[in-house]
């Protein structure tokens, strides 16, 4: 290898996100998560994947630190964010060191225009309104249909906008990481398809990592480079994301697919006696 690739390799495989055995407790009593680690490299995508109530949620909160306001509080291990421990700070404090969370379900401001959901993404910021707005006509490029809609209030636009102001919100931070919690939720294939490819892009050319928790592991595991799967509150199988597709376990499981035909219901309710991750 050149000394001028060596730099690129490094780069290519550095953490942005550590995740390090960390234990979750609501009210002081519900364990929620158990032991669950995970990394993410600088400009990768990995998905966080599982059925509901599976812990991906509360993992993302864990990072972001939104926990201390649903009383729960991560009592063991560490998270490291860009070199630095990071689960004692503050969410804002967080946001402006560049990782923010993208909440399931949107969280519009209902009674605020698309343009001014947008803005609140910046009020952390302090380089001026030049650079917000350099930063605006971005998130338009990205999302042409927010420009179209940008006077409208965002409680009468659609899912799929919505979803597009959200995450068009977090990039007027000027974020280094995204966590993106089930974005695909209550939206039409073709939307979903929208807007994962606008994740890839914005990856590609902006380079913001992304850690995204997904139900949907079919397409989650077709813009991830990684993942991991979760199962009440514990990681239960990580691995690159092609693998894991071709994984038979997970093809079953998750993808209703086994030895190249399609699980009835019936055939896989007892999934988790028979799941070889679980003996």
């Amino acid at each position: 290898m050149s000394t001028a690739a060596a730099p690129a390799a490094e780069a290519a495989t550095e953490t942005i996100l550590s995740v390090n055995n960390i234990e979750v407790i609501y009210d002081h009593v519900i364990l929620v998560l158990k032991g669950v680690s995970l990394t993410v490299p600088r400009g990768g995508i990995v998905a966080l994947l599982g059925a509901n109530g599976a812990g991906k949620t509360t993992t993302l909160k864990a990072v972001s630190n939104l926990l201390r306001a649903e009383r729960g509080e991560v009592t063991k291990g560490s998270i490291e964010f860009d070199g630095e421990r990071v689960d004692r700070m503050t969410p804002n404090e967080l946001v402006r060191r560049g990782c923010i969370q993208v909440m399931e379900g949107r969280h519009c401001f209902g009674h605020l225009t698309i343009e001014e959901n947008l803005l609140t993404g910046a009020f952390t910021r302090r380089d001026g309104t030049a650079a917000i707005r350099r930063d605006m006509e971005m998130v338009y490029d990205y999302f042409p249909r927010l420009r179209q809609r940008r006077s409208s209030m965002s409680g009468y636009t659609s899912g799929g906008e919505q979803q597009m102001c959200a995450i068009g919100r977090a990039l007027m931070s000027r974020p280094k990481m995204i966590l993106l919690d089930e974005p695909s939720m209550g939206l039409a294939p073709q939307v979903v398809e929208e807007i994962f490819e606008i994740v890839k892009d914005l990856n590609a050319k902006e380079g913001v990592s992304f850690l995204l928790a997904e139900q949907n592991t079919n397409i989650a595991l077709r813009y991830a480079t990684y993942g991991y799967i979760m199962e009440t509150g514990r990681i239960v199988m990580d691995g690159d994301a092609a693998s894991l597709r071709e994984n038979e376990d997970v093809k079953e499981f998750y993808l209703g697919i086994g030895e190249g035909e399609r699980k009835s219901f019936r055939e896989v309710k007892s999934y988790k006696r028979r799941k070889r991750w679980l003996m």
